[in-house]
């Protein structure tokens, strides 16, 4: 069935949005949350399971004690309250990636509540509440063989791997989240992006979307201006990127006015989202919380984490980025333009490195999104995965305050560097990449480019001193780009005054 779409602008004008994120983070511990069995991702289907994560009878959970210090640390990082007693409860439902029939969760006692998570959009902060942060385990995963979709319907056969059964998830989920209708996909977008870079700083995940340890359940509901009740919300279900996010409340949004518009009832239901289009279609029927029958889990003793490990735990927790950002950006003079380049790129800590290492901050930028961006981009790899590390960067970037070799030759030396060809220092003696200084081949070349250049050499007799660059570059490419351009346009400049 063909979907009416109301414009953008139309449904900001007539409807306020409520928004609701459920944030499913895959803690990067080295064994599943009740069970031994490895966390890796990537291995072949079903190598990583035992009878406890496939729910065989008689096999016993026991809690991952570092996934309750890593829920403790991310509660306390989103200024939530961390539960003095709580325990964790049965969610009953079949369905084929879930082998026991029901997920072992947290229901009505959390182990963190009433936190909150300041975003900023355009300049302006929007603060988001936090309901709860909860304890659970993953399902495993379907893959549906056959059809055009890729999904249940259509396909021939279906195939599940219960790797991923079991793993530790945090899952965030906040309050209605009331903001101006114009702004909701983008606030949607930059608490997700921020939750993954707190997730990130405290360290307990790599927060990759694109392989699934971070996961965004977008719920979204319209109610005519003014209205003092809620609409009826949809929840778009597994969004895996930032931009992903804001595509799916915007489709969202122009999809609920449609309905409204024509008199009709939103449904209360699940939605799939499309990366390639950009739309949602419906999944099932979204249960409430009595359907799934919720009972304290029998097999699990409370968890209970003393005061003194949570304070303990609230002092490993690092600087917030958005702060940390707010600071870097003020130390090393960067513009607005500059530090949201820098941290789009994800070379912040990267730059910061290599600041540390003694490079200034723009020198360090300048590498990092440039020469060494586009060589991750060619080899379709992140920036941090390059055989390139901060301190060499800014080895390198001494090399070309000290006049050893120029921006030029320096592309050189990362060439050496990626190559495995060993330290800076080695790379140019090895291909003899040195500036050369010598005041004796300096002056030689300038008098042969002066000799081959007589019109030029006129003009700058005649005053004309911007055409020194045209020497200049001529002695350059003579020379392999290696001589000491400042003192090669001085000896230009004395020859023809």
């Amino acid at each position: 069935m063909t979907e009416t779409l109301v414009p953008f602008d139309e449904v900001i004008a007539k409807y306020d949005p409520a928004l609701g994120l459920e944030v499913h983070v895959e803690l990067n511990t080295n064994t599943k949350m009740f069970c031994g069995c490895p966390t890796v991702f990537g291995g072949e289907p079903n190598t990583q399971v035992c009878p406890t994560c496939l729910g065989l009878p008689g096999a016993m959970p026991v809690v991952n004690a570092k996934a309750v210090e890593s829920a403790i640390r991310i509660g306390l990082a989103l200024n939530c309250s961390i539960a003095e007693w709580c325990r964790f409860a049965r969610k009953n439902y079949f369905y084929p990636d879930m082998p026991k029939n029901f997920q072992t969760s947290q229901y009505d006692e959390p182990i963190a509540f009433d936190g909150w998570l300041d975003v900023e959009v355009e300049g302006e902060t929007f603060r988001v509440e936090i309901e709860r942060a909860h304890m659970e385990e993953d399902t495993g995963k379907s893959t549906h063989v056959g059809g055009a979709t890729g999904r249940i319907h259509g396909a021939d056969y279906s195939l599940v791997d219960y790797n991923r059964a079991g793993i530790p998830l945090i899952e965030i989920v906040t309050r209605p989240i009331l903001v101006p209708a114009e702004k909701a996909p983008a606030v949607a977008r930059a608490y997700v992006g921020q939750l993954r870079d707190l997730i990130l700083a405290l360290g307990v995940s790599d927060a990759r979307m694109d392989q699934g340890s971070i996961r965004a359940d977008v719920n979204l509901s319209l109610a005519p201006k003014g209205a003092d009740k809620l609409g009826t919300r949809s929840e778009t279900k597994n969004v895996n990127s930032l931009r992903s996010v804001e595509r799916a409340v915007r489709f969202e949004m122009s999809r609920h006015a449609g309905i409204l518009d024509a008199g009709g009832a939103v449904l209360q239901e699940t939605r799939h989202f499309h990366e390639d289009t950009g739309t949602t279609s419906s999944g099932r029927e979204k249960s409430d919380a009595e359907d799934y029958r919720y009972f304290p889990e029998p097999d699990l003793v409370p968890v209970a984490p003393s005061r003194e490990w949570v304070e303990e735990l609230r002092g490993t927790l690092p600087e917030n980025p958005t702060q940390k950002r707010a600071r870097l950006q003020e130390e090393w003079g960067f513009s607005d333009l500059e530090m949201r380049d820098t941290v789009g790129a994800g070379a912040l800590d990267l730059v910061e490195q290599t600041v540390a290492a003694g490079a200034a901050p723009q020198a360090a930028r300048k590498w990092w999104l440039t020469e060494l961006a586009r060589r991750a981009n060619d080899a379709g790899v992140e920036l941090g995965d390059l055989a390139v590390t901060p301190a060499q960067v800014a080895e390198v970037q001494s090399l070309v305050d000290a006049k050893t070799i120029n921006d030029k030759l320096a592309r050189q030396v990362f060439d050496g560097l990626l190559a495995g060809e060993g330290t800076p220092a080695e790379i140019i003696a090895a291909r003899g990449l040195a500036v050369v200084s010598d005041e004796g081949a300096l002056s030689a070349a300038v008098d042969k480019a002066i000799a081959e250049n007589p019109d030029i050499a006129d003009k700058i007799r005649d005053g004309k001193v911007a055409a020194a660059g045209a020497l200049i570059g001529a002695i350059m490419k003579e020379m392999r780009g290696q001589a000491d351009a400042g003192r090669v346009r001085e000896l230009i400049l004395e020859k023809l005054s």
